[in-house]
């Protein structure tokens, strides 16, 4: 029987959530160009290499949220479906924001692994954005 997991992660940027938000809602197609490094045809490199074709299910102006629908890659491999969300808090005082992704993923079977490792590397892309949008 299929079942649901979830799993949270969050960083915090210096960058402002309008210009962080902004970003994922209007360049995700540069990152490729952005961030070689990182990034080559949306498959992550470092440890292994991700591949991952996402559809953008709702971008949440009022919430600075955006949801996520894998369409292809290799999380896909492990489960049936999954949803991530991307949600852009202002952080208190320094002007910065905090960048909170939510995998809720449905297993096969309750021996397929936890989303953390999909976590992680969603992190490592949002330092590395941060870092850009500093110099911008």
């Amino acid at each position: 029987m299929a079942q649901i997991t979830k799993f949270e992660a969050q960083a915090e940027i210096k960058s402002s959530a309008d210009k962080f938000y902004g970003f994922f809602k209007n360049s995700m197609n540069s990152f490729v160009q952005m961030f070689p490094q990182i990034l080559k045809s949306f498959e992550v490199q470092g440890g292994g290499v991700m591949t991952a074709k996402l559809k953008i299910l709702e971008a949440d102006d009022e919430n600075t949220s955006i949801t996520f629908l894998g369409l292809e890659g290799d999380i896909l491999k492990v489960y049936i479906c999954c949803k991530e969300k991307l949600q852009v808090i202002k952080a208190a005082g320094n002007g910065g924001s905090i960048e909170k992704w939510t995998f809720e993923c449905e297993k096969e079977n309750a021996n397929a692994p936890d989303a953390k490792p999909y976590a992680n590397v969603s992190i490592k892309v949002i330092e590395a954005i941060d870092a850009y949008l500093a110099r911008t």
